[in-house]
């Protein structure tokens, strides 16, 4: 069993192995809608969200009376227990605690508040997991071209390498140029092992997001990657971040939390009334009495002051935060656009350069070569400089679309 028998041969073992697996073609849009079913990490935000709105609930409920029953366990005069006739001793008494001074109101909007910010958090989570999930998406279906390409040309190579091998064995071709053609061959698959390890890092990375043990075959076209050329200026995209960002939403809701909790702290201040009616058998001024009657706390000593300086300095950590938060929005944004504007201008330059005389010069090299028009130094040298071309217009569609949801992910809108 010679070289090339054992490369093709562990080639073939690592393509089959991928191709067991059950394969999932989907677009774009299917693999959206897959994600928003199955992702796990989006359907606990979502319970997250259905927790605090459950909290509005609570905070409107008013609190319970309180019922009290007082009855007598054993007489020791008459030496008789449970002694709660007519004869004996029975209390009740019910009593109602009544909020005052807006409390009730400012916990709902308390409420309120928590239930915007989990939504907006889940807003959040949905995006950044939307970023990597279309990175991934394009990323793996340019690895899947090269890949595709790479193994024809390891079986042009091998093709190549069989009919030298042959011609060296009669003399007709240097054992040198068999040598060249194996370095070349050698070269190539180790590039393909290293795009493969890529390759299957993407999918597991893919699978994970969308829930499935199937292999992601990504259906895309040309027209899929060019929708990412859109030239917005960055006053317009900063417009949009300013009025769709979640974090700066979640920053200001938190601003707006921190003032009321301050309020909230200051209507605790208030003392609540409670108020009760009883009733007594015997052990009071007159039997059988019916009392009514309330109590209130006195604010002498404790007014709440030291939670209410909490508070007012929980605003201005607020206000502090949502400052940080907008300086750096802007500048993430200012140099994600700097970023995606030089990758469209490395696009439409690469797009330009690269055309079908790639394909038709490199069928005409190996034509050539065959016909020994061409020398096995000028057909490597070409070989690998096309190689290289392929590699570096695979990265630089990859980073255009990665660039372009970058900027999606920081202005919290589909803009692109």
């Amino acid at each position: 069993m010679n070289f090339r028998t054992v490369c093709y041969g562990i080639l073939s073992f690592i393509s089959c192995s991928a191709a067991a697996q059950d394969t999932l073609n989907i677009n774009i849009r299917q693999a959206d809608s897959l994600f928003l079913t199955n992702n796990a990490s989006l359907l606990a935000s979502s319970m997250n969200i259905e927790a605090q709105k459950a909290q509005i609930i609570q905070a409107k409920a008013y609190p319970n009376p309180v019922f009290t029953a007082d009855i007598n366990v054993y007489d020791p005069e008459n030496q008789k227990a449970l002694h709660i006739g007519q004869t004996g001793q029975k209390a009740f008494q019910l009593e109602q605690l009544i909020l005052l001074g807006g409390k009730r109101k400012s916990e709902i909007e308390i409420a309120k508040s928590n239930a915007k910010i989990a939504e907006l958090e889940f807003q959040q989570l949905l995006r950044q997991l939307k970023f990597r999930l279309h990175s991934d998406l394009f990323a793996i279906g340019q690895q899947q071209v090269l890949l595709q390409r790479y193994n024809n040309q390891l079986d042009l190579l091998n093709t190549l390498l069989s009919a030298y091998e042959t011609q060296a064995t009669k003399g007709n071709v240097p054992l040198k140029d068999v040598v060249r053609l194996k370095g070349a061959y050698l070269k190539l698959n180790n590039e393909r092992a290293a795009l493969l390890k890529e390759y299957f890092e993407t999918q597991s990375s893919l699978q994970t997001l969308l829930q499935t043990s199937a292999a992601i075959q990504f259906q895309f076209t040309e027209t899929d990657i060019e929708k990412y050329v859109q030239l917005k200026s960055m006053e317009e995209i900063k417009a949009e971040a300013m009025q769709s960002r979640p974090e700066l939403q979640i920053g200001l809701t938190n601003k707006i939390l921190a003032g009321q909790y301050l309020e909230f702290q200051k209507r605790l201040a208030v003392p609540d009334i409670s108020l009760f009616t009883a009733y007594d058998q015997r052990s009071g001024a007159f039997n059988n009495q019916v009392n009514a009657g309330f109590s209130i706390p006195l604010p002498l000593w404790n007014r709440n002051q030291g939670n209410i300086r909490a508070s007012q300095f929980r605003i201005r950590e607020a206000d502090y935060g949502l400052q940080a938060i907008q300086a750096e929005m802007m500048s993430d944004i200012q140099n994600a656009y700097a970023l995606y504007m030089q990758t469209v201008s490395e696009y439409q330059k690469a797009i330009a350069l690269y055309n079908e005389d790639f394909e038709i010069t490199v069928k005409g090299m190996t034509d050539n070569f065959q016909k020994r028009n061409v020398s096995i130094v000028e057909f490597i040298d070409f070989f690998e400089a096309y190689n290289e071309t392929l590699n570096e217009l695979t990265r630089i569609k990859t980073q255009l679309v990665i660039s372009a949801e970058q900027l999606n992910l920081l202005t919290g809108k589909d803009i692109y």
